[in-house]
């Protein structure tokens, strides 16, 4: 089923066509695929970047606290010519979304496959970008409801994080998990990831 690709914000994307059309910017990218490309460069499939805050005890529990998530920015992926080369990132800053910076890398393909991937699914969703940060994980987050803001919102359980290559050892790139299923195994991890808490200091004696 065709995903429920999310408008980007009109200025984030005006930013990066601007970019595009800059030699500055694109000299400065390490990004050779844009300094030669092959074919006309276009901006492509925005994806809203979110950052999931660093979970606890108390999501895994019944009644727990939901995680949480922030936007970051837009991903736009490049195409030149018949594939994508690079993508684009925009940030947020008082004066309106602008541009951030071009790369190139594993996720770009990695980007592409998964959402491929995604659209042989029998149900509908909203493509975005959900990053882990302390692991080092960015996945495909489909979420079910297609036509809410890309912006906001939390992961449902019954929503898919599809890991994008490279993931973390032990966890499969580009297989979908629920939320409900795949949230636990990453909570797990980053308690054996986190720094031991110190223990407390005596009091000085009176």
């Amino acid at each position: 089923m065709p995903l429920h690709v999310p408008p980007a914000p009109a200025p984030a994307l005006r930013s990066v066509l601007a970019a595009l059309g800059s030699p500055t910017a694109v000299n400065e990218a390490h990004t050779p695929s844009l300094r030669a490309p092959h074919g006309p460069v276009t901006a492509e499939l925005p994806l809203p970047v979110h950052v999931l805050d660093r979970l606890n005890a108390s999501a895994l529990s019944p009644g727990g606290r939901p995680p949480r998530t922030r936007l970051t920015g837009w991903r736009f992926l490049i195409r030149s010519g018949d594939r994508f080369v690079a993508a684009a990132d925009t940030r947020l800053t008082p004066d309106g979304w602008a541009f951030s910076h071009f790369f190139e890398g594993p996720y770009v393909a990695a980007t592409e496959r998964a959402l491929r991937q995604a659209e042989s699914l029998a149900q509908g969703y909203q493509p975005r970008l959900l990053s882990v940060p302390e692991l080092y994980m960015l996945t495909l987050w489909l979420h079910g409801a297609v036509n809410a803001d890309a912006s906001a919102g939390l992961p449902a359980a019954a929503d898919l994080l599809v890991p994008l290559a490279p993931a973390p050892p032990g966890i499969a790139p580009y297989r979908p998990h629920p939320v409900s299923e795949l949230l636990p195994v990453l909570t797990r991890r980053l308690r054996r990831t986190a720094p031991p808490t110190p223990p407390p200091v005596a009091a000085p004696a009176a």
